[in-house]
């Protein structure tokens, strides 16, 4: 495994290259969403380059667009964006423990889906310029999408856009296939929250609930029945295969 800060730099970069397409083809949608609440599209941009979170962005437009207040969207905001408190804590414990503050606070400022799918999966303790070079190529993929959207998104056609919004759940999916091969444990647990998942949005009570906080749930019972079920080896991550 590559050891030193340029190759785990070049590594990520390399693996950031289909989230960042991924990232740049779904951005578009969002650049209309943010051209109808009426920002710029620089104003979009840099929304989408301090904040690179689908879900969250989609909700802040759609507030701004309806007038709500300044407090109102804060509010949706940690609502919609809370799921990526536990992909921070999960990633925390991949760190090796002096890894210094500034390189934490870094790798948080981009803690996405696929981010964290792909430095989670890092054998071993994860290095920080691993997850930097993903962060490097896929925020600008994002950032630029977002201003293009607002510049020409109405332009194409609308089926065309409604197939470039579902791209980037076809690359997650490319993320959790390949451990869900190799464990059979992995594949089941992808399926019971796939299922759960569905249940969630069906279910009469649940349903009301919002998809942060739905994703918040979901993992925590999932995984502390995985956990509980299927324990794993305590071994030293630095050593690991």
């Amino acid at each position: 495994m590559p050891s030193n800060r340029k190759t785990w730099f070049q590594k990520g970069l390399k693996d950031g290259v289909p989230i960042a397409l991924g990232y740049f083809a779904v951005s578009f949608t969002l650049g209309i969403t943010a051209k109808t609440a009426g920002l710029t599209a620089l104003q979009a941009m840099l929304a989408s380059l301090t904040l690179n979170a689908s879900a969250g962005e989609f909700a802040g437009f759609t507030l701004i667009a309806a007038g709500a207040s300044y407090l109102e969207v804060a509010i949706m905001e940690f609502v919609a964006n809370a799921r990526y408190l536990l992909m921070s804590c999960a990633l925390s414990q991949k760190l090796s423990p002096d890894t210094p503050l500034w390189q934490r606070l870094l790798i948080g400022y981009d803690v996405t889906d696929e981010i964290f799918g792909i430095s989670i999966s890092v054998p071993g303790r994860l290095h920080p310029y691993y997850t930097f070079g993903a962060i490097a190529i896929a925020v600008p993929g994002w950032s630029i999408g977002t201003y293009l959207g607002v510049v020409m998104g109405n332009i194409l056609p609308a089926n065309v856009v409604s197939a470039l919004s579902v791209g980037l759940y076809g690359m997650f999916i490319a993320i959790i296939i390949p451990p869900a091969r190799k464990s059979k444990i992995v594949a089941g647990v992808v399926a019971i929250s796939m299922a759960a998942s569905f249940l969630f949005t069906k279910l009469p009570a649940i349903s009301d609930i919002s998809s942060g906080v739905r994703t918040i749930i979901l993992t925590i019972l999932i995984s502390a029945a995985a956990a509980f079920l299927f324990p794993i080896k305590e071994e030293d991550p630095d050593h690991a295969a």
